[in-house]
């Protein structure tokens, strides 16, 4: 990294059907100077997540992204100077940082993070990835032992958790991935009962092979005609833990949209609860104490995506999209 220029990837055009490399560029700017109440940092690690591209569609949770601005993202940060009295050089911390080597934030942004090695982990397993499959799957899918649990996109950077999670507390859980590999991945390594894979194109029919006895959560991570299927196979009281729609993001839109709203809901008296996990940042260290616990006993893995150089970045992302990860993918600044 040349210490004088400040590397910045551009979203210089929002795209109207699918992402691709010419709705980005890179350029070269001056590293900026932190002012009062701010820290300036080095960008180690820059988490990729489904999120990125539904920014690109307007205000969700946070603001849009606009056309030739920073191209926004959480990233793991060093801070070199700070002008602000909690934040010192030399700490880590976690922060929208956006796709740049170098940012300056202010440090009520910021959430300053232990040192731990591997650094990834705080993208990870003990950053938004865990935290969102902790909180998703207990507080809101509320599983109870003995029960079914059926996640999406289980072999992403959350799906890979929810399932050892839903595991760990017991459950029976089958996963829905794509492709024959990530399906095998996920029950001859992360201990899933059985794996989905969608793209066979029969969801509805190998769900019920998989989970004659129906579904009691499913913890959605896609929407579309995944989610339709499920919730046609969710047991009486069932509960449905919203957490993306990555379906929805990256080109057209299902028109229709999932089958059995409400009625599914209203007859089998279902609760389907979104959730955000900033919501739940008072109780993280709570959550921490049990996902550090598993890791080190060994009933939790963690599966990372490492992908070396900034300039990686936007192709990263869209095979994100494309579903070519397995586990949490980020890029080494």
């Amino acid at each position: 990294m040349n210490a004088t220029v400040n590397r910045q990837i551009l979203l210089v055009e929002k795209p109207t059907g699918k992402l691709g490399s010419e709705h980005f560029k890179m350029r070269q700017g001056t590293i900026p100077e932190a002012r009062d109440g701010e820290a300036l940092l080095r960008v180690r690690y820059i988490s990729l997540d489904a999120a990125n591209r539904a920014w690109m569609h307007g205000a969700t949770y946070r603001a849009a992204v606009e056309a030739n601005t920073v191209m926004a993202g959480g990233g793991i940060a060093e801070v070199i100077s700070s002008k602000a009295p909690e934040l010192a050089a030399g700490d880590i911390v976690f922060g929208d940082t956006g796709w740049q080597d170098y940012a300056a934030v202010p440090a009520k942004h910021l959430t300053k993070m232990p040192k731990i090695e591997p650094m990834t982990y705080l993208l990870s397993v003990y950053g938004i990835a865990g935290l969102t499959a902790y909180f998703g799957l207990l507080d809101v899918g509320k599983p109870k032992v003995g029960e079914t649990v059926v996640v999406s996109a289980a072999a992403g950077s959350v799906g890979s958790i929810v399932g050892q999670i839903a595991r760990i507390k017991g459950c029976r859980v089958i996963g829905i991935a794509g492709g024959k590999d990530k399906c095998h991945w996920l029950t001859s390594e992360l201990g899933f009962d059985a794996a989905v894979d969608y793209k066979d194109g029969a969801v509805f029919k190998a769900l019920r092979a998989a989970a004659p006895d129906g579904i009691d959560v499913y913890f959605d991570n896609v929407g579309g005609d995944i989610l339709e299927a499920c919730l046609a196979q969710m047991n009486n009281r069932g509960r449905i833990a919203c957490c993306g729609a990555i379906s929805q993001y990256d080109g057209i839109p299902n028109a229709t949209g999932p089958r059995g709203v409400p009625g599914l809901i209203v007859v089998k008296r279902l609760t389907m609860q979104g959730f955000i996990v900033t919501d739940y940042m008072e109780r993280r260290n709570e959550a921490l104490r049990d996902l550090q616990s598993w890791v080190a006993s060994g009933t939790l893995k963690v599966q990372e995506d490492v992908i070396d150089g900034l300039e990686n970045t936007p192709k990263a992302l869209i095979g994100l999209l494309a579903g070519d990860n397995r586990g949490k993918r980020m890029i080494k600044v």
